[in-house]
């Protein structure tokens, strides 16, 4: 297949030559046509998204959704433009974890859809905080330090495939379990955390890698200067991972956040619900239930806490375009390059280059409002989603 476009904001075409699931060549845009795209259109690797609890009414976190659901979810997902994706099991028993963990393995040896999306599961929790506003949406009953025989215990129910882990350093126990963890090649990221600075900086040297959702997970009214959010923000060593969708961190936040961590440091996550893709209304995280305002801002019901989101990747690089300053190049990186790096991704995704995987996204770019329209996914070198027939293939 011979596919055109420009190479985020560039405006000169280029038309990449995939075989075998590959990029093999990267060439000037030729006279003959293209096999889909056009010298307007924009390409990009396919989005990655770190951390994602469910989509168009299904829910990684009850054991009940089947394969095929979760198929439907990895397809539902294309016309967002993510072709990689960690599904994320949040805090819960730990039969109820153990169930989601074998649910998810299951379906990854079941569909073709899905194991080729799976990136390998973030939990998220138990080992959090149990004060109300770090712990956010996640059970109170449910949080505790960190095991590091239960959690063994997890991953081999998982057949090995968690590959991030979110935890409090707050905990006694945290650094210990946290070296065990890094030593054991998981990317320990640091969140729900109501730690003293000095903690966060213990759990860094000790082998965490990134911030979750940083800015959010946390109190509602901190110290103004000696707090967990800025000794995140200033260690050079964490990545840090945004939920952009305007009701997370107000735009001056995202603003100012990005440009302390850097481009080079920041990732955009969707952090979406089942209720993503869905209307307003009540839903369930697992075992708890959520609602959809109409401002699309997800929360607790009656309450003031947020509970995920129900963003879309395609509107979240957008968001970070319109309320950072950032380019599109800059966001389309904090979607694709920064979290395949994180995961230290082995089968070359989140880029476009000779010998690349052929996951890829052909895109409209409103630059004037910054909006992102995804006019087809490419999943291993095939069209999986065309915005002209509105339908997976």
């Amino acid at each position: 297949m011979r596919l055109r476009g420009c190479i985020g904001t560039t405006n000169q075409a280029v038309d990449l030559l995939i075989e075998g699931g590959q990029i093999v060549e990267i060439d000037p845009a030729a006279i003959l046509p293209s096999d889909l795209g056009n010298d307007s259109l924009r390409l990009s690797a396919g989005f990655v998204d770190l951390q994602i609890n469910g989509y168009g009414g299904l829910d990684f976190n009850d054991p009940a959704t089947t394969t095929e659901q979760i198929a439907e979810i990895t397809r539902r997902l294309w016309r967002t433009g993510v072709t990689k994706f960690c599904p994320t099991i949040i805090t819960e028993s730990a039969e109820h974890i153990t169930a989601c963990l074998t649910n998810l393995v299951r379906a990854a040896e079941s569909s073709p859809e899905f194991q080729r999306a799976f990136a390998g599961i973030h939990l998220e929790g138990p080992f959090i905080s149990t004060e109300d506003g770090p712990r956010g949406a996640h059970p109170r009953q449910h949080a505790c330090p960190p095991n590091w025989e239960q959690f063994q215990r997890w991953q081999e129910a998982a057949t090995g495939r968690i590959v991030i882990l979110t935890l409090s350093p707050e905990w006694p126990e945290s650094c210990a379990f946290i070296e065990r963890a890094a030593k054991a090649g998981l990317v320990v990221a640091i969140g729900h955390t109501a730690a003293t600075p000095q903690q966060i900086a213990d759990a860094v040297s000790a082998g965490a890698k990134m911030s979750t959702h940083l800015g959010n997970g946390s109190h509602a009214k901190i110290d103004r200067h000696v707090n967990y959010i800025w000794e995140q923000l200033a260690n050079d060593d964490l990545w840090a991972s945004f939920i952009v969708d305007g009701h997370h961190l107000p735009p001056s936040v995202v603003k100012c956040f990005l440009r302390s961590k850097g481009v080079q440091r920041s990732i955009l996550v969707t952090d979406a619900i089942a209720a993503a893709g869905c209307p307003p209304g009540r839903y369930k995280l697992g075992n708890v239930e959520v609602e959809v305002l109409e401002t699309g801002r997800v929360c607790l019901p009656g309450t003031p806490y947020l509970a995920g989101s129900a963003v879309e990747m395609h509107d979240s690089i957008g968001k970070a375009v319109w309320y950072s300053g950032v380019t599109l190049d800059e966001a389309l990186q904090m979607a694709t390059a920064n979290p395949a790096d994180v995961l230290g991704a082995t089968d070359k995704f989140g880029r476009i280059e000779p010998g690349a995987a052929a996951d890829l996204v052909l895109f409209d770019w409103d630059e004037t409002a910054a909006k992102l329209n995804v006019v087809a996914t490419i999943v291993n070198g095939e069209i999986v989603y065309h915005s002209s027939t509105g339908k997976e293939h």
